[in-house]
């Protein structure tokens, strides 16, 4: 059978087949019990909990896939929490009629990323829905993820004036590649997302004592995370517009569709926030690492502003509002 039916979906022969020949072979380690509803996993005396679902158009993207991105997702809000990702759930929501081979990929990719964060797959769940279109089958992926806490003391109420913002990387990256992928617009180009676990830059900022507050700005961007911390702490955002790294690539394509990369959403950046008199070693902490290369401290915390305000590249300054819909088609 080369394309997913309902029957795949009932719960009987041909759903376990699929699970035995698709899925498990790809997820199975000594937690993952498949004749049972619930995992026995140790866990320590804190623990973290997230949970997330993932939708992309396309599946595939330069850089990776839907299931690479739901991996790195739940890994990614774990580690931003203070917590090391240990288990991860997988539940598979799939339309009748996709590829069974192309499902199978996704389903390597999600494990392979995993693996590699030494994250193990304990448990989940697959259902067929009937098909409900013409178009292309759907896939969603939703997930769960525990992690040991490691620290807890990271939190917005944490944050203080003249604290600085430091971020791990170019951003926007991951939505205008998504978008290219999508040839909408007619465009095309090498950007290649930046869809990864920022696991190792986390572990080495929650070595600082001075560390107060990390994020992972994927939908609504860095805008809206400094939207939510002036919320939380009701202190002003102060950003310099000249320190932000931004990919010319990206540039060039907000520049033509006119999309501002500050709302962008990145999948594998790190926002930071940490004391002053410890914020040049967290950039040499991260700028260490080959995925933080690229790391910029881009603003600080001032308690003279009630605003998320941006100077400008000219001298100038502007008041960011928070985001108002959505910048463009959904790409996570």
């Amino acid at each position: 059978m080369k394309r997913i039916s309902l029957a795949q979906g009932n719960g009987g022969r041909l759903m376990q087949s699929l699970l035995d020949e698709i899925v498990f072979p790809h997820i199975a380690n000594e937690y993952l019990n498949t004749l049972t509803d619930a995992a026995r996993v140790p866990t320590s005396k804190r623990t973290a909990i997230t949970t997330d679902s993932f939708i992309v158009t396309p599946l595939r993207f330069p850089g990776g896939d839907i299931g690479k991105l739901a991996a790195c997702g739940t890994i990614n809000d774990l580690s931003v929490s203070g917590a090391r990702p240990e288990y991860i759930t997988l539940s598979i929501i799939v339309e009748e009629g996709f590829p069974v081979e192309e499902l199978e990929n996704y389903i390597l990719s999600f494990a392979k990323t995993c693996r590699e964060n030494r994250v193990k797959v304990v448990c989940g769940d697959t259902k067929v829905m009937p098909s409900i279109s013409n178009e292309r089958p759907a896939l969603i992926l939703n997930t769960t993820g525990i992690g040991e806490v490691l620290r807890d003391d990271l939190s917005l109420t944490s944050i203080r004036d003249g604290d600085k913002l430091l971020i791990s990387g170019p951003i926007g990256e991951h939505a205008i590649a998504v978008l290219l992928a999508r040839e909408d617009f007619g465009l095309s180009g090498s950007l290649v997302s930046d869809c990864d676990s920022i696991g190792s830059l986390a572990k080495t900022l929650l070595q600082l004592d001075g560390l107060r507050f990390m994020r992972d700005p994927t939908r609504g961007g860095l805008l809206t995370v400094c939207h939510e911390i002036l919320l939380g702490t009701k202190i002003g955002v102060s950003l310099h517009e000249s320190y932000i790294p931004v990919r010319e690539t990206v540039k060039g394509a907000c520049d033509l569709l006119g999309y501002d990369p500050l709302v962008l959403a990145c999948e594998g950046r790190l926002l930071a926030v940490i004391a002053p008199e410890q914020s040049q070693q967290a950039l040499e902490r991260l700028k260490a690492l080959p995925q933080g290369s690229d790391a910029a401290i881009i603003g600080s915390m001032s308690k003279n502003s009630d605003q998320v305000l941006l100077h400008t590249a000219w001298g100038g300054e502007r008041i960011l509002m928070p985001l108002e819909g959505d910048p463009l088609p959904r790409i996570c």
